[in-house]
């Protein structure tokens, strides 16, 4: 390893420009300090940022008072900061660990952010591919966790993973950099530093390669996963289609492909369904069955040959509007448009046919009249007939979505649904030949 590996590296990455200013996040360590001396050689423009998480008591301030020095000795401007870790991961219930790693990029995006940085640069590297890759085999994280760790990720990049810990070991001792040693990093009782001193060792006994030939497999994975995610995207794009505020998935569409889960998760996965979900609707595709799942954001519903995907709005259905007596005539704005008018010269009136309009029999009305939302239970006289019919069945007769039911407004009378709005009146409310007076309201 040298400078030149390490601009060629820049160069075919593209992960930032000369022109580019990075900050650089050092521990002390020798990975980090060799990166800022290849910056400091390249002639970037950079400067280092520190991060005290106060672990080590003396070894710890002595870590911040060497990277300070470092910064004075390749002029540049030093960032540091004091974190009491062990307390914040205590109030947040998580590990020290955990907490050490938000504090940090949390702070270095903040101090970029402040001083117009381009990027902030962390010093990982080959053998930390290596060990992430075999973390997350362990934990099973699955494919997103196998392609290794990326050059780049936003605004965060990582300029030395073009080389292995030995060969930074060995530009450091050829540069006669100095650099800080961590001992807890030789502790076994963390499972980074467990696959690093036991696992991997062990690995490379077997086939002295590993790790390089590793490095590659990820460069593979994570290849494929691109081609793959990139297919993935274009099919989930063709299988949606608006109608309306929904999307429509036509269930032929799921069927044609195979195997039908990855599809589908990258299809619903965004919209807040969760696996479990996924494997159930794989399971009713092939079924006649009316079936809905429900995610915290959205709604999935089978409407016979497809899938209506809604987004799930705010309950109303529990908040009535009372509307009081009137002398002539009253409109309404919220919560949906309505004209009311009372009709006492009824002499040849002749009923609408419409069905954004209502001729209610005035004498039969209870007021204050109520809207609101249907609710399981209602029933009504539909027009026309002497029995009770429950909402719920008029709905399937009318082949009704669920989004429909949702979105229909009943105008009552006492306890009584006097109008399902925009459908049908209750047979009790109509006009008659004795009717002396009419409410007729309008959407």
């Amino acid at each position: 390893m040298n400078l030149r590996d390490f601009l060629k590296f820049i160069e075919a990455t593209e992960i930032f420009s000369r022109n580019d200013r990075i900050l650089l996040a050092v521990s002390g360590g020798i990975d980090s300090t060799v990166m800022a001396h290849l910056f400091q050689q390249s002639k970037f423009r950079f400067a280092i940022a520190h991060c005290n998480f106060c672990l080590r008591a003396g070894e710890s301030d002595g870590d911040e008072v060497f990277v300070k020095n470092l910064a004075v000795e390749l002029h540049v401007p030093f960032f540091s900061i004091r974190f009491d870790t062990t307390a914040i991961a205590a109030k947040k219930n998580i590990s020290i660990q955990m907490a050490a790693r938000e504090l940090r990029y949390n702070w270095f995006e903040k101090i970029r952010q402040e001083n117009g940085f381009d990027f902030v640069a962390t010093a990982h590297h080959l053998d930390d591919q290596v060990e992430t890759f075999m973390i997350n085999l362990v934990r099973g994280t699955g494919i997103a966790g196998l392609h290794g760790i990326p050059v780049k990720h936003g605004t965060v990049i990582r300029p030395m993973m073009f080389a292995f810990r030995d060969n930074i070991v060995r530009f450091a001792l050829r540069n006669q950099i100095s650099y800080r040693t961590d001992a807890s990093n030789q502790e076994t009782k963390y499972v980074r530093n467990k696959i690093r001193h036991e696992v991997i060792p062990l690995l490379s006994s077997i086939n002295p390669d590993f790790s390089h030939g590793l490095t590659d497999s990820i460069r593979r994975i994570y290849e494929f996963q691109q081609i793959g995610m990139q297919t993935l995207q274009e099919w989930c794009s063709d299988a949606l289609t608006p109608r309306g505020d929904d999307q429509v998935i036509e269930i032929s569409h799921l069927l044609k492909v195979s195997p039908r889960e990855p599809y589908i998760w990258e299809l619903l996965s965004p919209f807040g369904f969760n696996e479990t979900q996924v494997a159930n609707l794989l399971d009713c595709l092939k079924k006649e069955n009316r079936t809905v799942f429900t995610s915290p954001t959205h709604r999935l519903v089978r409407e016979r040959e497809r899938l209506v995907l809604s987004r799930i709005e705010p309950r109303t259905r529990e908040k009535e509007y009372h509307i009081g007596l009137f002398a002539r005539k009253k409109q309404l704005a919220k919560p949906l448009p309505l004209k009311f008018e009372r009709r006492t010269d009824i002499t040849g009136f002749e009923i609408p046919a419409e069905r954004n309009t209502a001729s209610l029999n005035f004498a039969k009305l209870r007021f204050p009249l109520t809207l609101r939302k249907w609710k399981h239970g209602d029933a009504f006289y539909p027009l026309g007939m002497k029995k009770k019919k429950k909402l719920s069945d008029f709905f399937i007769d009318q082949k009704f979505s669920l989004k429909e039911k949702e979105h229909t407004w009943l105008l009552c009378s006492g306890d009584d649904i006097a109008w399902i709005i925009g459908h049908r009146i209750d047979h009790r409310f109509r006009v008659t030949p004795a009717t002396k007076e009419i409410l007729f309201v309008r959407t």
